[in-house]
């Protein structure tokens, strides 16, 4: 009987200045993607914190992709700053977390695989917005 691997569960983080538009979040997403040779039929879904759930750019991108965007409180991103390649005070001072993008994917990637995630795509900057993915096998 042979193994089968699963394709391992990535999911992307993001992060937004207020009234950030879906172009400009897709913009990153589909470079960030490109630079990694990953796929968007591989993304499982999105994730941010709680702040930002009626950002309508990150509804309108999550729409326009047919893909989950879960939501995660700062408390529940805060265990993840040991995992984060940039820590950031502001960040910290507006959310109670040092990075949105990473640590809502990771966040995400473990709740869907139930397994310890890593980041495949450290933090990424781009005009109003962080992104990051995130995977668990």
């Amino acid at each position: 009987m042979t193994e089968t691997r699963t394709a391992p569960t990535l999911v992307v983080g993001l992060g937004c200045q207020r009234g950030c538009p879906a172009s400009t979040l897709r913009a990153l997403l589909d470079q960030a993607l490109q630079a990694h040779q990953v796929g968007l039929h591989e993304i499982k879904a999105l994730a941010s914190i709680d702040l930002k759930r009626d950002e309508s750019g990150l509804v309108e991108l999550a729409a326009q992709l047919e893909l989950p965007l879960l939501f995660f409180s700062s408390e529940q991103l805060a265990c993840y700053h040991t995992k984060l390649t940039h820590r950031s005070d502001i960040a910290f001072e507006r959310t109670g977390c040092y990075g949105v993008a990473e640590s809502a994917a990771l966040a995400l990637a473990e709740q869907l695989a139930q397994a310890p995630a890593k980041l495949l795509i450290s933090r990424q900057k781009y005009a109003q917005a962080t992104l990051a993915l995130a995977g668990a096998a």
